[in-house]
């Protein structure tokens, strides 16, 4: 019997589940990443609330929009990078995300890492508190 291609991948097509849409939360934490690896500072870190909290391991929390932008404008080891999400969770205000980055550090070593952020949005929809663990070997 023979099988008419095209209306087995319209068949296909048709019945295959449409893509689950994309929420405001998860668009913007898209968003905030897409910001870092483009270094683009001000935007970033209007995503966050004015007294944002980030804690990220070996550094002191950056409280506010100032910490945040003394953080991205200068104290971050990483020069330049790319991140690639894998996962981004949302439950009610907070947002889970796993993924990889790759880049290059100011003294020119490359790095590659799988991290995982967790971010609390505040009811005005910006981020009031960033964590970031990364996967590396520490003990």
């Amino acid at each position: 019997m023979r099988t008419d291609e095209s209306t087995a991948t319209a068949t296909a097509t048709a019945t295959a589940a449409p893509a689950p849409a994309v929420s405001a939360a998860e668009a913007d934490v898209r968003r905030y990443y897409d910001l870092v690896d483009a270094g683009d500072v001000p935007g970033l870190v209007g995503l966050f609330t004015p007294d944002a909290t980030y804690h990220r391991p070996g550094y002191e929390p950056f409280v506010g929009h100032e910490g945040l932008t003394r953080f991205y404008g200068g104290a971050r080891v990483i020069r330049t990078g790319r991140h690639t999400l894998t996962k981004v969770l949302v439950e009610g205000s907070d947002i889970a995300v796993h993924g990889e980055f790759n880049g290059e550090l100011h003294d020119g070593t490359t790095v590659a890492l799988r991290f995982a952020d967790f971010f609390q949005l505040t009811p005005d929809g910006r981020f009031g508190r960033r964590d970031t663990f990364f996967f590396a070997p520490l003990v």
